[in-house]
């Protein structure tokens, strides 16, 4: 049986997916900060004359209330508590790679507080036009923290000795970075510098931003079970 049902307000949070649904409301898939991702019915949602089409808005701060007993809850108000212009270009395209990634990587009705600030930072970091690929990898370190897969930069896997930003190592997303060979597929190459950076979240230079993003691929990709995400690929179109 389910218990009493749960009556959030003014809870903050995120927009991440929207599909129509019945005649006139809306699926929504939220973020929010200490119910983590929600399913939602916006019932009316797409009436000419809702309050709530303008109202929800992807990567715009929301304070909402909704009514569950079950996993999908129905939306009771929504709050936008600041004017914020819109993500676009780049900020865009990087602003659904991060709801791709966690949608794919997170459950709902999870907490991650710390997840949702995180977010809340890099939206407000793109928003800016600040540079994208440092906050994204960012981004991918906290969130793979926040799920429990949270990654070993600053010491070697097998002797526990002190990663050194000189040297070469091989780095394998269930054990970490190690000097010895391992079977091919099953590793890559990345710097000490890159994974030191990474673990101080120090700002990554050209040839760094490079490394980090191949490795933080590499990690992600074995987490997603090898399933590419969309996103990718508009990113890939964009730049092409």
């Amino acid at each position: 049986m389910n218990g009493p049902p749960q009556r959030p307000d003014l809870e903050p949070a995120f927009l991440m997916h929207r599909r129509p649904y019945r005649e006139t409301s809306a699926l929504l898939e939220t973020f929010t900060r200490e119910h983590g991702r929600v399913a939602l019915v916006a019932r009316g949602a797409r009436r000419p004359r809702s309050s709530l089409r303008g109202a929800l808005q992807p990567f715009v701060p929301l304070l909402i209330g909704w009514t569950a007993r079950g996993e999908l809850g129905t939306l009771r108000s929504v709050e936008v508590p600041m004017a914020v212009k819109t993500l676009d270009g780049r900020g865009l395209h990087s602003g659904l790679y991060m709801n791709e990634l966690l949608l794919r990587l997170t459950h709902r009705n999870d907490p991650h507080p710390e997840l949702f600030d995180a977010y809340t930072v890099v939206v407000a970091a793109l928003r800016a036009g600040g540079d994208e690929q440092q906050a994204l990898r960012i981004f991918e370190k906290r969130t793979l923290e926040s799920i429990g897969y949270g990654m070993l930069l600053d010491r070697e896997a097998d002797t526990g000795a002190p990663v050194l930003p000189e040297r070469h190592y091989a780095y394998r997303p269930d054990h970490g970075p190690t000097l010895a060979t391992p079977r091919k597929g099953e590793s890559i190459d990345v710097t000490g510098a890159t994974l030191l950076a990474l673990a101080r979240e120090d700002v990554l230079d050209t040839e760094a931003q490079r490394d980090a993003k191949r490795l933080m691929r590499f990690v992600i990709g074995t987490h997603l079970g090898g399933r590419p995400l969309a996103s990718r690929g508009l990113f890939r179109r964009n730049e092409g």
